[in-house]
């Protein structure tokens, strides 16, 4: 057996090891017992060492060399492989397993003990385990930085956009504060005068669950391959050949659960059409966080909330809760509904012209926590000073929609704050993704929103989209994003696949005009 050979055995058996621990997640998120989670904790955190154990065993680093060594005898796919393999075994290998090990056992308490404490608006518990959670995070982050000679913010964020800099970031993102607001404000004054109804509930879960699964079935996901399931924070999780999606339901409004399936629907798209040649390997999963959100963002932004798509939504649904004679569920109010901006507290109901805003907030405090530029305790009163500051509303006195919406932050001045006058439930402790130490993520959500605007401008020169939705002939929308985006895996960088997709690398001015488009010229 040659040593490349012995690689591909290797990260095979990770492979599989990786597909139980993401099973064991998505249990313990959507069907888990309360009781269950002390002793799934620590199964998942033995997982998690195996796993690491796994990559960096002994041997892995002179299969490595070995390879490298006689590389003219791989084919070009092995080559581009064997980069990918040796990435994420550099990434694995500084590591320790008692720090693996401690990560997965305090992300498992502080995401389990975060789905009471969020609902109760305890935050100062919730900080309690969220310290813990970025010790760990700010240890690894050290780790990392001595390694790659990066910015211990930059290190983390490599893990989920490589290559991606927060000096990339910072212009990118200031470019965006610098015409957003003035957008938005034009946005809105526009709306000023559109009379929008909400939908009239109530909506039974099981007939919003079927008008999820009827629209994921008109957008291409393979039903023998995954399934939609319920959890707190919707998700998308599992493997390319065991894709598992979950939502969440609000009996007074299915809008939003609507959407949030669409959504996770793109990620799912995605996973499955990853190329099956490389299954298992690191060059044949998602290529970045960055582009795996621009899946998910092209099928609900670019796609979904199309006035094409929006009219079928609006049929199906009232066929679903039988409200043909509802005016409320008339196209052109559906269509209103979808459009509509307002700002809001919560991240995940956000409309895609505020929604940026939301994630530049995130971002900026989770790079100076673990610059270690501020202090977990400093969370509430930065976000409630960021989000009047980028969205005109604030966290305080409206404990509701406050900084507990989030699983990943924290400010002194929340010491003289109380539930009757903070919303940490809405606001810092709404997200989940800093539970688990996820710091680094967050940008990935913006930045694909801005790959999907300019993946949709490529696709249009070669198909007509609109024509497409209309008639739900959503076959050559997926082959074109199947060809450029899917089937390529992690064989190219992320500049290098937008490139080859679109003719040029990240240009924001796309996802500018698109809203520009879609909420001002419409």
């Amino acid at each position: 057996m040659t040593a490349y050979q012995s690689l591909e055995k290797q990260f095979k058996k990770l492979f599989n090891y990786e597909h139980l621990a993401a099973i064991c997640g998505w249990d313990q998120a959507a069907m888990m017992p309360d009781g269950g989670n002390e002793a799934r904790a620590h199964a998942m955190s033995e997982l998690a060492v195996l796993c690491h154990e796994t990559l960096t065993a002994p041997e892995m680093g002179q299969w490595i060399e070995e390879a490298e060594a006689t590389v003219a005898s791989l084919s070009e796919e092995q080559k581009v492989s064997l980069k990918e393999m040796k990435r994420v075994w550099q990434q694995a290998t500084v590591l320790p397993s008692y720090l693996v090990e401690a990560k997965s056992i305090a992300g498992s308490k502080c995401e389990h003990e975060w789905r009471t404490q969020r609902k109760e608006n305890e935050w100062d518990k919730f900080a309690v385990n969220l310290k813990d959670v970025v010790k760990l995070a700010r240890e690894e982050a050290a780790i990392r930085a001595e390694q790659t000679g990066l910015s211990k913010y930059n290190a983390m964020l490599d893990l989920y956009e490589p290559g991606m800099t927060t000096e990339k970031l910072d212009v990118i993102f200031g470019e965006l504060k610098s015409w957003l607001p003035e957008l938005t404000r034009q946005i809105i004054e526009k709306q000023s005068n559109v009379t929008v109804e909400e939908p009239a509930g109530p909506f039974p879960t099981e007939q919003q669950a079927e008008l999820g699964k009827k629209l994921m079935g008109i957008l291409g996901f393979d039903f023998n391959h995954g399934r939609l399931d319920v959890s707190i924070h919707p998700f998308c999780g599992g493997v390319p050949q065991d894709v598992r999606i979950t939502t969440r339901y609000n009996e007074e409004d299915f809008t939003q659960a609507i959407m949030g399936v669409v959504h996770e629907t793109g990620h799912a798209r995605y996973e499955q059409g990853l190329p099956a040649s490389l299954q298992g390997f690191p060059a044949g999963q998602a290529r970045s966080m960055g582009i795996h959100e621009s899946q998910s963002l092209f099928f609900e932004m670019q796609l979904a909330r199309s006035p094409e798509f929006v009219e079928h939504i609006a049929s199906f649904a009232k066929d679903t809760f039988d409200r043909q004679s509802d005016q409320d569920f008339d196209i052109s109010n559906i269509n209103a509904l979808y459009k509509r901006v307002q700002p809001g507290y919560i991240r995940v109901d956000a409309d895609e012209v505020t929604y940026p805003a939301h994630v530049i907030l995130r971002y900026e405090i989770e790079r100076d926590l673990i610059e270690g530029n501020i202090e977990v305790d400093d969370i509430p009163g930065i976000w409630d000073q960021k989000m009047q500051e980028y969205l005109g509303i604030s966290t305080e006195g409206n404990f509701i929609n406050g900084c507990m919406q989030d699983i990943h932050w924290t400010d002194p001045e929340c010491k003289m704050s109380t539930a009757e006058n903070h919303n940490y439930k809405d606001g810092c402790m709404q997200d989940i993704h800093w539970c688990d130490g996820s710091f680094g993520y967050f940008p990935s959500y913006t930045l694909g929103a801005m790959y999907a605007a300019q993946f949709m401008a490529a696709m249009r020169k070669t198909i007509d989209v609109d024509i497409c939705l209309k008639q739900l002939e959503i076959a050559p929308i997926s082959a074109w994003l199947e060809e450029n985006i899917w089937s390529k895996g992690s064989t190219l960088t992320t500049d290098e696949l937008v490139i080859q997709a679109t003719g040029e690398p990240l240009n924001p001015e796309y996802f500018k005009q698109h809203l520009i488009n879609r909420y001002l010229n419409n």
